[in-house]
């Protein structure tokens, strides 16, 4: 917003010189003004705002996908992989990582079962991995990693470890 524009009123004064005497009350202190300044010059042109300059955070988007034809396990087993499969992200989300995961649902793809985003630097970093997750590993669910850029600020993490926490961390996650 700019500046509010000034027009005389009667109780004000205008000097010979083309300053105007802004009365005040006894509280204030009196202040000139040139009449140039109280009224904007017609066509101007209003002030420009500096471009936005945009900068990214970067993160690695973890789709995990049902195995097309992968074996039916019993349901021990399954409920045993399923297990392991949430410890192994509970030790990847502790490391830092990994800062967020969770199944999908009402998918019209039933085949795509959920997704991690991680704080990696490239795909190669969060591919190994996701490749570990016991899931995985038994050939009940595939990877598919991107790069997934989200303006610098916007999304946060509240309850991930702080990065700086997580190096130490992240050697862990594996176990």
């Amino acid at each position: 917003m700019g500046s509010p524009t000034l027009v005389p009123t009667p109780s004000d004064t205008i000097s010979a010189a083309g300053t105007k005497r802004a009365t005040a009350s006894s509280a204030e202190s009196s202040a000139t003004l040139n009449c140039a300044q109280m009224v904007p010059r017609l066509g101007a042109a209003p002030a420009q705002r500096a471009a936005k300059k945009f900068e990214f955070d970067r993160h690695s988007l973890v789709l995990l996908e049902r195995v097309p034809g992968a074996k039916k396990l019993p349901e021990a087993e399954l409920a045993q992989s399923q297990k392991e499969h949430l410890a192994y992200l509970t030790r990847m989300g502790e490391s830092g990582k990994l800062v967020l995961a969770g199944p999908f649902d009402e998918q019209d793809d039933v085949g795509m079962r959920g997704a991690c985003i991680d704080r990696t630097a490239t795909k190669a970093e969060a591919k190994q991995p996701a490749e570990q997750d016991p899931m995985v590993k038994a050939g009940r669910l595939q990877v598919q990693v991107m790069a997934w850029n989200t303006e610098k600020g916007y999304l946060a993490f509240p309850k991930a470890p702080p990065v700086e926490d997580a190096k130490g961390a992240a050697k862990d996650a594996g176990k």
